[in-house]
């Protein structure tokens, strides 16, 4: 309140003198009248309070208040939840919350956070599930799994009101493919004659109904290669890739990075194709929470919100992205050399076979509307549930999307720090070899010469 506000201040103008903690305090408003026979305009909080409440019963008198007033006035916008554990695993798309942590974010919106590292997916979910963290860096297909109960999810409703990240991952293969494996169909002979002796080629990615098992399963399709039959699929933490392919266990993987460049600089494998040539700026991770956590602690939400808007910010300036991987690297986050996370993060891409180009379509945390949780893209991920078999019949495309995409709350959030909200529930979205029409999934996701629908 500037001083032209005070002097037109309906509580009066502020006492001069001090009060004992230093404060100015308000002299008292002048009235002719009396109230139980104190001074005249010596209308008090405590006064008016206990005059009336002997007229009334304090329970009337405190029913009758307006909703919100607590103490003598209205009820602030402050996070019901102050204290509040993150989870995330060690991947580059972790950011946002790792550095709405380190760089102040957080604490700006009234929150006191740590961040916690989970050892796998299925961890961080369960950690999730029981309370003992409060929301969580995701793949988007997760919250959809757990809310509808699918691939051994427990049935538990989770939300999205925020999606941290878009592109950034990509299928690494074995380099003993090198000049012979480019595209998927190049595959289809060596895992015809892989299954005939008996010793299937494997492909790991990180969680069956998540992000990397998606992407694998569409490019080995893309190939003519059915990853349920002709192929033998495993699940393997993000961090244990480059080990598990060093060793032999696998021929070829889909992860996040910085694993994929992580496998290059070591020498053991080449990237045959990043997830953005599969589909530009798709989405890929996400913030998370348990959709009763949302109910009862909105604020504390839009606070969460209003903390990664700043760190995506923050995150897609180019210039910060030596800095951010400087954080990220630490052991307490991802556990990797900056300088094997930041290539790619800059679009330099070194495919590890000769190819080298400058990537337009780097990770992304804030620009082309990179945050908004779109149903369009839940809605994908169902199609593809339902052409693999991962649900029996048709999902409940547009229930579940409503239900799981909470673009309300961002909104929400957003206008009250002024961020202009562009929703994109029903984009068309193009990949390398189709187009997903939203208001279509169910006709797309049987449209595919390889699928294994369940009914």
């Amino acid at each position: 309140m500037n001083h032209a506000d005070i002097s037109k201040s309906p509580l009066g103008p502020l006492d001069p003198r001090p009060d004992p903690v230093g404060q100015r305090r308000r002299a008292p408003r002048k009235s002719a009248a009396t109230t139980n026979g104190g001074q005249a305009g010596d209308l008090t909080r405590r006064g008016f309070l206990g005059t009336a409440a002997r007229g009334l019963g304090a329970a009337a008198l405190y029913s009758a208040l307006p909703r919100g007033w607590v103490g003598g006035v209205y009820a602030n916008d402050a996070p019901e939840t102050t204290n509040l554990n993150f989870g995330i695993i060690a991947l580059t798309d972790c950011s946002p919350l790792v550095m709405a942590h380190e760089k102040g974010f957080f604490k700006k919106h009234g929150l006191n956070a740590t961040v916690t590292k989970g050892a796998s997916w299925a961890a961080i979910r369960d950690s999730l599930s029981t309370g003992d963290i409060h929301g969580t860096h995701m793949l988007i297909g997760m919250p959809l799994a757990s809310t509808m109960g699918l691939a051994g999810s427990p049935k538990k409703p989770m939300v999205i009101p925020w999606l941290l990240s878009r592109n950034g991952q990509a299928i690494t293969v074995q380099n003993k493919y090198k000049g012979v494996v480019k595209i998927a169909a190049d595959f289809k002979p060596l895992a015809e004659k892989a299954t005939a002796a008996g010793s299937p080629l494997t492909f790991a990615m990180t969680f069956p109904p998540g992000t990397h098992a998606m992407w694998m399963r569409y490019w080995l399709g893309s190939g003519g290669i059915n990853p349920d039959k002709d192929v033998a699929l495993v699940t393997i933490p993000p961090p244990q890739m480059v080990a598990n392919m060093k060793v032999g266990k696998m021929d070829g993987f889909c992860v996040g990075e910085p694993w994929n460049a992580r496998a290059i600089a070591e020498g053991i494998g080449y990237t045959v194709i990043t997830t953005q040539q599969i589909w530009r700026d798709h989405p890929e991770k996400v913030c998370a929470f348990t959709e009763s956590f949302v109910e009862k602690n909105p604020k504390t939400v839009k606070a969460v919100l209003k903390a990664l808007h700043e760190a995506s910010l923050w995150l897609d300036d180019l210039n910060n992205r030596p800095e951010q991987c400087q954080i990220v690297g630490k052991a307490t986050y991802i556990n990797c050399d900056p300088q094997s996370i930041l290539g790619r993060l800059l679009g330099d891409m070194d495919y590890g076979d000769g190819r080298k180009e400058k990537d337009p379509n780097y990770m992304i945390f804030s620009q082309r509307n990179c945050n908004y949780p779109s149903k369009a893209y839940a809605k994908w991920f169902l199609s593809q549930y339902r052409r693999w078999g991962l649900c029996a019949g048709a999902p409940d495309y547009e229930g579940i999307a409503r239900k799981v995409m909470r673009g309300d709350i961002y909104a929400e959030a957003m206008k009250e720090i002024d961020v202009t909200v562009t929703p994109n529930d029903d984009e068309v979205c193009k990949l390398m070899d189709s187009t997903f029409d939203p208001t279509k999934p169910e006709e797309y996701a049987l449209s595919f010469a390889i699928k294994n629908p369940k009914d």
